[in-house]
C-alpha cells in the first residue's frame, strides 16, 4: 500500500521545556509504537516548540496515525495529509 504524508500537531504541555533526556525517552516511546505498528506507519522527524510538536509521519491512512498516538501516549490532537510538497527548487521546473 503506498504511504502517504501527514504532519501531525501534538498538544503537549511543557514540551518545549524538556531536557534531552526527557525528549530522548519520548522519541523512546514513540519508537517502541512504531515497532508494533511497522511498516503501517513511519516517523520521519518532529519540531518542538512550547507545548507543541508538529511531527511528520508517513503512513497508510490516518488510523495508522492514530493507532500510533495511542500506544505511545502522545495526542494527536489534528492530523493534516500533505499531498504536495514545494521547496525553492519548484522554481526551476
Amino acid at each position: 500500500m503506498p504511504m502517504k504524508r501527514y504532519i501531525i500537531e501534538r498538544e503537549v504541555p511543557g514540551m518545549g521545556a524538556m531536557s534531552l533526556t526527557e525528549l530522548c525517552g519520548a522519541a523512546r516511546a514513540s519508537n517502541q509504537a512504531l515497532a508494533q505498528l511497522a511498516p503501517r506507519v513511519q516517523w520521519n522527524h518532529s519540531y518542538v516548540a512550547a507545548d507543541k510538536t508538529f511531527c511528520i509521519y508517513l503512513a497508510e491512512d490516518e488510523d495508522a496515525v492514530r493507532d500510533h498516538a495511542r500506544l505511545s501516549g502522545f495526542p494527536a490532537t489534528k492530523i493534516t495529509e500533505i499531498p504536495i510538497i514545494i521547496d525553492p527548487t519548484t522554481a526551476n521546473n
